[in-house]
């Protein structure tokens, strides 16, 4: 069985940073992708940023230049450095993992708050 577990949220002030952490165990053999996604009060979850097995990486317009992902691979860890953050990033974060060779199957997080005060 395949977790998730993220760690990194929290309260934090206009023009300030987080780093969240998501690290996965459990039998995982190829990890396809790592990403994060967000969702916010009322509004449907959204990419923020992904990384894929070969160290590509995709970012959100709305994020970009403010948010970087990275991963330690033999972890099994992603990251995302917030940087600047503004209010409107207040949402909880989660973690996924596309994880499979044969089927690919999709992992998330359990979520965790980020909320950005003014």
């Amino acid at each position: 069985q395949v977790q998730l577990v993220e760690s990194g949220g929290g309260l934090v002030q206009a023009g300030g940073s987080l780093r969240l952490s998501c690290a996965a165990s459990g039998s995982i053999f190829s990890i396809n992708s790592m990403a994060w996604y967000r969702q916010a009060p009322g509004k449907q979850r959204e990419l923020v940023a992904a990384i894929t097995r070969a160290g590509f990486t995709n970012y959100a317009d709305f994020v970009k230049g403010r948010f970087t992902i990275s991963r330690d691979s033999a972890k099994k860890t992603v990251y995302l450095q917030m940087n600047s953050l503004k209010p409107e990033d207040t949402a909880v974060y989660y973690c996924n993992f596309k994880i499979g060779s044969v089927y690919e199957y999709d992992y998330w997080g359990q979520g965790t708050q980020v909320t950005v005060s003014s």
